[in-house]
C-alpha cells in the first residue's frame, strides 16, 4: 500500500511539472552618466556667475535748456556762415545781417572762414553773386590753419573747439553732424525768413510751423 501511494505522488508530480526556479544573479552596479543633470545639481555654471546688466534709462533733455549747459553763447551772437546758407539767402532776398537780428533780435556777427571761401571761388562764374555777397565787409573773415579745404569737416572742426558760435546752414549732411555736438544751434532759411533750432523761445528765436 505504502509503494503504490508513493508511485501515485510521483506521477502526480511529473503530470503537472517542475517547478521553475529563477536563478539569482549577482547585482550589477549602476553607472550614472557623465551627463547626468543630478551631477552638476549643486554647481554653478558661469552664465549664473554674470551679474544681471541693468538697464539705464536716460532722461531726454529739454532744448529749452540750452543755455545752462553752454555759457559761451550771448549777445554778440557769432554765426558761422556756408556756401549753401548764402546761396539760400541769396534765392530768398535776404540781407544776411538784417535777417539775423530779425532771428534773435540781438546784434549778430556772421564769419566765413578760408575753407568756405575757398569752395565759393572754386564754383566758377555761376556763383559769382554768392562770392560777391561773401566777400561783404560786414562778414568777417577766418583764418584757416588746418589740412584741407573740405568746409563741412572746417566747420565741424571749429565749433568742436569752441563753442560760441552759431552754425548757419541749410546743408542736410552738416546740420545732421552739427545736431550730434551739444551746445550749437543752427540757424536756416525756412519760408523766406531765418530760423533757429535748439535755442529756446525765450531768447527771440521764432516759432517754427
Amino acid at each position: 500500500m505504502a509503494s503504490n501511494a508513493r508511485n501515485v505522488i510521483s506521477s502526480a508530480s511529473n503530470w503537472m511539472g517542475k517547478v521553475k526556479q529563477t536563478k539569482k544573479f549577482g547585482a550589477v552596479k549602476r553607472m550614472i552618466h557623465a551627463k547626468d543633470p543630478r551631477i552638476n545639481k549643486g554647481k554653478v555654471t558661469e552664465e549664473q556667475k554674470k551679474p544681471e546688466e541693468t538697464v539705464r534709462h536716460v532722461v531726454k533733455q529739454s532744448t529749452a535748456l540750452f543755455f545752462k549747459y553752454n555759457t559761451q553763447l550771448g549777445p554778440p551772437y557769432h554765426v558761422l556762415i556756408d556756401t549753401n546758407f548764402i546761396n539760400f539767402s541769396i534765392r530768398n532776398k535776404l540781407d544776411i545781417c538784417s535777417s539775423m537780428l530779425d532771428c534773435l533780435y540781438a546784434k549778430c556777427t556772421p564769419y566765413i572762414t578760408d575753407c568756405v571761401m575757398a569752395e565759393l571761388e572754386k564754383l566758377g562764374a555761376k556763383y559769382r553773386v554768392a562770392l560777391r555777397v561773401a566777400k561783404d565787409p560786414r562778414i568777417e573773415r577766418l583764418i584757416c590753419s588746418h589740412k584741407g579745404t573740405y568746409a563741412d569737416d572746417c566747420l565741424v572742426q571749429r565749433v568742436n573747439e569752441h563753442k560760441c558760435y552759431i552754425v548757419a546752414t541749410n546743408d542736410k549732411d552738416l546740420r545732421r553732424r552739427i545736431r550730434k555736438i551739444p551746445g550749437v544751434p543752427i540757424m536756416y532759411v525756412q519760408q523766406k525768413r531765418y530760423s533757429i533750432e535748439r535755442m529756446p523761445d525765450a531768447f527771440g528765436a521764432p516759432r517754427v510751423g
